[in-house]
C-alpha cells in the first residue's frame, strides 16, 4: 500500500538518474505541496543522513503504510549524501526534521545550531571495528601498532575513545588509514582493522568470495570489536527538531508528537515485517541488493528492539556517556567534539513520551520485548 509517497533524490542519486526523472523533481514537489493543501494534510520534509536504505526503513514504512497520513502529515523523505549535512538542512528551514548521530550534532550545537533530539530511535551503536582472525585483534588494546581504518567525518569517535580507554597512543601508536566508505582497502590487506557498521560494511565482507576457499567469507573468519561491549558506544540515529519552533510554535510542537508517533509505528512495522520493509525501501529507490537490504533491516532492528524504556526515549546514562566521550576524547588532530556541556535543550523526552502514550492507548507495542531477529542468508554481492 502506498500513500502519496514522494522521495527527493540525493546528489549522488541524481547523477545516476535519467534526465526525465531529474527534470520532474521540482514539479513533483510543487504539485505535492498543492496536493497536501487540497487534502488538508500538513507538508513535512524529513532529511536523512544518507541515501535510501533500510537504515531508515521505519520512515519509508510509515510513508508506505499511511501512518503519517493518519496523523495529518504528508511527509517527503529527502535523501542525504556526502555533501549534505542533515542538521544544516534543518537549521536553514529546508527540512522540518532530520536524522543524524548525536556526536555529530553536539558539535553543531556548540557552534550555535539550535536543535533538539526529540526521539533517540537507535538505542544501541552499530559501529564496529573488524579484522581477520589471523591478525589477532580481539580488543581495542590489540589495535596498538596496527593499520587502523577510519572514515573520519565525525564517525571516528567511538574508535578513538575505545583505543584511548585501552591505553593505545592514538598519536603515534597506530597507523591511521583514511578508509573509504567501502571495504576494498580491508579486503586488499591495506587495513588491519576496519570500521564497519553491523548493518552495512560488515555484510559487505560476508558477501565477498574468499579467494583461498572459493566460498563467501563467514563470521568465523573475522574478529569484531563491538563498542557497546567496550563501553565507548555513542548514540546514533535520532530525530532532531528545531528548538525555537518547539518552544514558540504550538502547532510545530503538536506536529512533532504526531511525526514521532507515526515514525515509531513505522519502526514497529519494520520489526514485525522485515522482509516487506526491505522491499518497501527498494521500491523507494535503494540500489542495494535483495539479501543485503534484508540483512540491513534485520540488523537495524537489533539496534532498536527490544527497547529499554520505549523506542525513542533518550536514556540519561547513554546520553551522559556520549557527552563524556565528546568532551574527553581526542581524534587524530588532537581536538574534541565539544569543549563544554551541551545545553539542556539538546534533548527532550517530552514529545516522544507523549507519542508513546498515544501509541500504547492504540495497542501498539513500543517495547518489542519478544523481538526475535531473523537469520538472513547473504548472497554474493548482496544480491
Amino acid at each position: 500500500m502506498n500513500h502519496s509517497k514522494r522521495i527527493l533524490l540525493s546528489a549522488a542519486s541524481m547523477a545516476a538518474a535519467t534526465a526525465i526523472i531529474l527534470s520532474g523533481c521540482s514539479s513533483d514537489t510543487e504539485s505535492g505541496d498543492a496536493d497536501s493543501a487540497d487534502s488538508g494534510l500538513t507538508s513535512v520534509t524529513l532529511q536523512l543522513q544518507w541515501v535510501a536504505q533500510a537504515q531508515f526503513a521505519g520512515y519509508y514504512a510509515a510513508v508506505d503504510q499511511g501512518y503519517y497520513e493518519d496523523e495529518g502529515l504528508d511527509v517527503t523523505i529527502a535523501e542525504g549524501g556526502g555533501d549534505i549535512v542533515p542538521i544544516d538542512a534543518l537549521a536553514s528551514g529546508d527540512a522540518d526534521y532530520a536524522i543524524s548521530w548525536v556526536p555529530k550534532v553536539l558539535g553543531s550545537i556548540e557552534q550555535g545550531t539550535n536543535v533538539t533530539n526529540v526521539a533517540q530511535i537507535f538505542e544501541r551503536s552499530g559501529t564496529t571495528q573488524i579484522s581477520f582472525k589471523d591478525a589477532g585483534i580481539e580488543s581495542a588494546a590489540d589495535l596498538d601498532g596496527k593499520n587502523v581504518g577510519s572514515w573520519g567525518y565525525g564517525n571516528e569517535w567511538e574508535l578513538f575513545a575505545g583505543m584511548q580507554q585501552a591505553g593505545v597512543d592514538t598519536t603515534d601508536g597506530i597507523t591511521l588509514v583514511q578508509q573509504a566508505f567501502d571495504m576494498n582497502g580491508f579486503l586488499a590487506g591495506d587495513i588491519d582493522a576496519a570500521q564497519a557498521m553491523t548493518y552495512n560494511e560488515y555484510a559487505q565482507v560476508l558477501e565477498t568470495v574468499n579467494p583461498e576457499t572459493g566460498e563467501l567469507y563467514t563470521a568465523d573468519d573475522l574478529n569484531v570489536i563491538d563498542w557497546n561491549e567496550e563501553g565507548t558506544a555513542m548514540l546514533q540515529d535520532a530525530i532532531w527538531a528545531d528548538t525555537e519552533k518547539l518552544e514558540d510554535d504550538e502547532d510545530y510542537a503538536a506536529q512533532t508528537v504526531a511525526f514521532i508517533k507515526a515514525s515509531i509505528k513505522g519502526w514497529a512495522y519494520v520489526r514485525d515485517n522485515a522482509e516487506e520493509s526491505a522491499t518497501i525501501v527498494t521500491a523507494a529507490g535503494s540500489t542495494l541488493g535483495t539479501s543485503h537490504q534484508l540483512w540491513m533491516a534485520n540488523e537495524v532492528n537489533k539496534l532498536i528492539w527490544p527497547s529499554t524504556n520505549g523506542v525513542g526515549v533518550i536514556d540519561e546514562s547513554a546520553w551522559a556517556q556520549t557527552v563524556a566521550i565528546a568532551l574527553d576524547t581526542q581524534n587524530e588532530t588532537g581536538t574534541t567534539i565539544i569543549t563544554e556541556e551541551p545545553p539542556a535543550t539538546a534533548y527532550s523526552n517530552e514529545y516522544v513520551e507523549q507519542a508513546i502514550a498515544e501509541l500504547e492507548e492504540e495497542g501498539v507495542d513500543v517495547m518489542g520485548t519478544d523481538f526475535a531477529a531473523l537469520t538472513v542468508t547473504l548472497e554474493e554481492g548482496g544480491n
